[in-house]
């Protein structure tokens, strides 16, 4: 019973600006591109992806392979 109180726990704390994990899948290429070039400017055009980023582990280990990449 402890997982399900902190999975709500959780869901009640995320933040109404989070994109989900599926809309941040579709922008992630745009996203990365534009905060390998400026971090801050990325995070003022795209608040619900940087919202998401911080809370979603999956998604953050993708965008981070992508700057990867794109950094080279």
């Amino acid at each position: 019973m402890k997982g399900r109180v902190g999975d709500l726990d959780t869901f009640l704390r995320t933040d109404p600006r989070d994109v989900g994990c599926e809309e941040v899948i579709e922008m992630l290429h745009v996203y990365a591109d534009l905060h390998a070039a400026d971090p801050e400017d990325a995070r003022a055009r795209y608040p619900g992806i940087d919202v998401h980023l911080r809370s979603c582990g999956p998604c953050l280990t993708d965008f981070e392979g992508l700057l990867e990449l794109i950094s080279g």
